[in-house]
């Protein structure tokens, strides 16, 4: 007679072979946790951040751009441990290499391209991608369908090279092939010694969609060369003035 164990392990089972049909491998050893971001990796199948695959962040404002791009920049500084360089392809400029040294990046190990369209960025970012050489490549591109994501994706199968789609100023957010979409927003950072603007950058980090994963919410914050995972009750509290 079959038990309510059988069928749970029936249904685990059949999981872990769905994700090896879509690409997903059981995680080898030591590589939970890869990227430090905490409870944040939970979200994924296996637990695991799916690198050699495509991330799309949405953005809808500067500010959130901005953020995005320091996320990136945590993300790059782990990616590049191991050697390798980076190519971050720019359709606005407003990236000052130098502030990456905050991030633990040598600013010698990104590689710039500056180009006005959108379908540049996305052709430059197809070819870069093919380059297993490289550590990660960033794009910022308004526009992103399902078939160019895909042409992405496709050009990831030999590399195993991480993306970023950096999509600023989105109105219409549509379907794509990307692992996963975020969406990161500002936060006041904690006031050192009681002065604002001192303290380590802290987003807002949400999933909005993750193939075969779960979707939510975090605060995540750049501390001392890492990520680190700020519990939501913890909030900034309001900067007061000293008397005197």
């Amino acid at each position: 007679m079959e038990t309510v164990h059988d069928r749970k392990a029936l249904i685990n089972s059949l999981q872990k072979n769905i994700l090896q049909w879509e690409g997903y491998r059981p995680p080898p050893a030591g590589t939970q946790g890869l990227v430090g971001l905490g409870a944040v990796e939970t979200a994924f199948p296996n637990g695991v951040f799916p690198l050699g695959t495509v991330h799309e962040l949405v953005c809808s404002t500067t500010e959130q751009a901005t953020a995005s791009s320091g996320l990136i920049s945590g993300l790059l500084s782990v990616f590049m441990q191991n050697g390798g360089a980076c190519l971050w392809i720019s359709l606005t400029g407003n990236i000052f290499p130098p502030a990456l040294s905050g991030f633990g990046i040598e600013p010698s190990r990104l590689i710039f391209i500056r180009v006005t369209k959108d379908q540049e960025a996305l052709w430059v970012m197809e070819e870069a991608l093919k380059c297993a050489g490289l550590a990660a490549v960033v794009a910022e591109a308004r526009e992103l369908d399902f078939k160019q994501s895909r042409r992405l994706q496709l050009a990831i199968e030999q590399s195993h090279v991480t993306g970023f789609v950096l999509r600023n100023a989105v109105k219409k957010v549509g379907s794509t092939a990307c692992a996963a979409r975020w969406q990161v927003k500002p936060l006041p950072s904690e006031p050192v010694d009681d002065l604002p603007g001192l303290g380590f950058p802290r987003w807002e980090v949400e999933l909005l969609r993750v193939r075969n994963g779960h979707p939510g919410t975090w605060i995540i914050e750049w501390a001392e060369g890492k990520f680190k995972q700020v519990e939501k009750e913890q909030t900034v509290k309001p900067f007061k003035r000293k008397a005197g």
